[in-house]
């Protein structure tokens, strides 16, 4: 059995293959995002065009992004958080981490995905990347416990 990419843990013949071969329609944003990842794994670049709303296809580098999905190694995709987009819905939110590794660097692709219906289809409309959270760095006063935590006063441990 080869575990589809998308890491539902089922078999990649029932999970993402069919939707990518149009032999069956996405029934959630959520599954239509895992098979985008996998076609983006096995460079199924006619069904990643096809799965974008027409009204978002401006711009789309067809060649681009297939030399793109072509010469990255997929290391992995997690499901961070889905809002909406199930089988009664219209629209539908999912947040996800895509993994890769380009020209020997890893990167994390960390991105809330919009997704809409149209004619009764989940089609992809647009992406916006997550961008870390700042670190927040409350200054400690010298007679307080250290942030370590030694359980020693500050200015006796780590601000010396």
């Amino acid at each position: 059995m080869n575990t589809c990419f998308c890491g539902s843990g089922k078999a990649y013949g029932e999970c993402c293959e069919p939707i990518i071969l149009g032999a069956q329609p996405a029934k959630t944003a959520e599954q239509l995002m895992r098979a985008r990842y996998s076609a983006h794994v096995v460079a199924q670049m006619d069904f990643i065009f096809e799965s974008i709303h027409p009204d978002y296809r401006k711009g789309y580098d067809h060649q681009g992004t297939k030399e793109w999905a072509e010469s990255s190694e997929w290391l992995g995709l997690d499901i961070i958080d889905t809002t909406e987009g199930g089988p009664d819905d219209e629209t539908g939110q999912v947040e996800f981490i895509a993994r890769y590794r380009d020209k020997g660097v890893n990167h994390d692709h960390h991105e809330c995905a919009q997704f809409k219906r149209k004619d009764g289809v989940w089609l992809f409309t647009d992406g916006n990347r997550v961008r870390p959270k700042p670190l927040i760095v409350e200054k400690v006063g010298r007679n307080e416990p250290c942030t370590c935590g030694s359980g020693i006063k500050y200015k006796k441990c780590c601000g010396k």
